[in-house]
């Protein structure tokens, strides 16, 4: 199967390398040429828009709705009836909605399908699938997801899953922020980063991604920042997508809001492409 991919971004190009491995013919875009090369040296065929549109199966990779909307105006432009778009950028409800309706409208079968996960289990097959669409989409993206997913689930529309990557990914937001505070109670303790790291990874206070970033974390808070898979940039941009959706639906995320201002004063302090550990060692320095 030839496979195109609008997105040569970290996991643009990780599922390009997993795709290839996997046996298919890959075909790539982005919209600067230069961060195509990673997935060109692994054999992705680099393409344009109306050489994607040619793809039988096109998976769509960017930074947000307005990108996503871009690239899906250009490909319905060269014409995709018959084609599948599996639409996998962290979007609101709406957005999703909207673009699975665009889509079908020009003929082609739809699916939104963010992931949890980045660029290591991405590589290794190993992602978590959150696909909402028509059940005839889902049924013929599942053999490309499969080996992209450890674990697939349909949850109904676009816009379902859209919610459900929100509510993944808000705890990881909140908790970088909470393990700096809890930090913060070991100041003159003697206790070594890495022991304590080790410690609540092996407790009630240590989620998956403690347990897979442990290393990560201990030499953030050492001093020396890490170049994040899911940055604070990353991360602060679903919170305030989830801090949107809460406002457009009369929900009240106290916890959230106290959280977001600390993202943006990340941001400013150019933290923006280090992992979420480097926020928790500014809470935790106090």
């Amino acid at each position: 199967m030839m496979i195109g991919i609008a997105g040569a971004g970290r996991m643009g190009t990780a599922f390009a390398k997993r795709l290839i491995e996997a046996g298919h013919g890959v075909s790539i875009w982005n919209r600067t040429p230069d961060r195509m090369v990673a997935a060109m040296a692994a054999g992705a065929a680099a393409v344009d828009l109306r050489g994607l549109a040619g793809c039988e199966v096109i998976i769509v990779s960017v930074a947000d709705a307005e990108a996503s909307g871009a690239v899906l105006d250009g490909l319905i432009a060269a014409g995709i009836g018959g084609r599948l778009v599996i639409e996998m950028s962290t979007l609101l409800p709406e957005a999703a909605d909207a673009l699975a309706a665009r889509v079908e409208a020009a003929g082609a079968d739809f699916l939104h399908c963010p992931v949890g996960g980045t660029v290591a289990p991405a590589l290794k097959g190993q992602l978590l699938g959150l696909a909402g669409g028509r059940a005839e989409a889902f049924a013929r993206a599942r053999p490309v997801l499969d080996l992209l997913c450890r674990r697939l689930e349909h949850l109904g529309t676009a816009g379902a899953a859209a919610r459900m990557k929100l509510a993944v990914n808000l705890p990881l937001a909140v908790y970088w922020q909470v393990l700096g505070e809890s930090l913060s109670l070991l100041r003159g303790s003697g206790i070594p980063a890495e022991m304590a790291i080790s410690l609540m990874a092996d407790s009630s206070a240590g989620p998956t991604v403690l347990k897979n970033r442990a290393q990560v974390v201990v030499d953030t808070l050492a001093g020396t920042d890490q170049p994040g898979t899911f940055d604070i940039s990353g991360l602060a941009k679903d919170l305030r997508l989830a801090m949107a959706l809460a406002g457009a639906e009369g929900a009240d995320m106290p916890v959230a809001a106290a959280v977001m201002p600390r993202y943006g004063a990340a941001v400013e302090q150019g933290l923006g492409g280090f992992d979420g550990a480097s926020l928790t060692r500014r809470v935790a320095e106090g």
